[in-house]
């Protein structure tokens, strides 16, 4: 008899295809203003208009060396499938914005479906045991191996990547990205319990 507190593998590759698919297109009215975000993704995407290459090709490419983390932190199992979650939202992010476009957005409409459709999607990645990669897990093993704190990590990174983008962006776009990255963490703070949430 299956356990009811555990995902099926059906349930998680659904809950893994749902939440890629959210993560990926929240990022399309984002980029429509060339805005940013933090973490890894805000990299890879702070990156790609730099450069000429894409964001999927390079929020693969940063997350390779996260993979070697996340398998000594938290196991194949996790790995495996934060392999998959990076996989389909760098190729969703390829392939959707040949068929959408947000040719006129406002910038508080943009980053208010950036921040809840991202939140939602890290949070159906992250109840079917995965992430997407990235300074979260480098976060959770400094902790675990030299006892600096996990949200401290990814502060400090993000203030980096935000001051970055201030270099080479009006403060008016950082500025509206913020507000982008503030809802998706205000998204996941308020709905990510696992007490609320019996499935593993």
């Amino acid at each position: 008899m299956t356990d009811p507190k555990s995902h099926s593998a059906f349930e998680d590759l659904q809950g893994l295809l749902a939440g890629t698919f959210l993560s990926a297109t929240a990022l399309l009215p984002l980029t429509a203003l060339g805005l940013v975000t933090g973490q890894t993704a805000g990299l890879a995407i702070l990156l790609s208009y730099l450069t000429d290459y894409s964001f999927g090709a390079i929020f693969f490419v940063i997350n390779l060396p996260f993979f070697a983390l996340a398998y000594l932190r938290m196991g194949a199992r996790f790995t495996i499938k934060t392999t998959l979650a990076v996989a389909l939202v760098s190729l969703i992010a390829e392939t959707v914005p040949k068929y959408v476009s947000f040719a006129d957005i406002h910038p508080l409409v943009a980053v208010l479906m950036f921040g809840t459709m991202s939140g939602a999607g890290l949070l159906a990645i992250f109840r079917h045991g995965a992430s997407l990669g990235g300074i979260g897990i480098l976060a959770l093993y400094l902790q675990d191996k030299i006892g600096f704190k996990a949200g401290w990590t990814q502060l400090i990174f993000d203030v980096t990547l935000f001051s970055v983008a201030a270099i080479f962006f009006p403060l008016k776009i950082v500025g509206w990205s913020l507000v982008g990255a503030v809802i998706v963490n205000v998204v996941i703070a308020v709905n990510h319990r696992k007490d609320r949430y019996i499935a593993m």
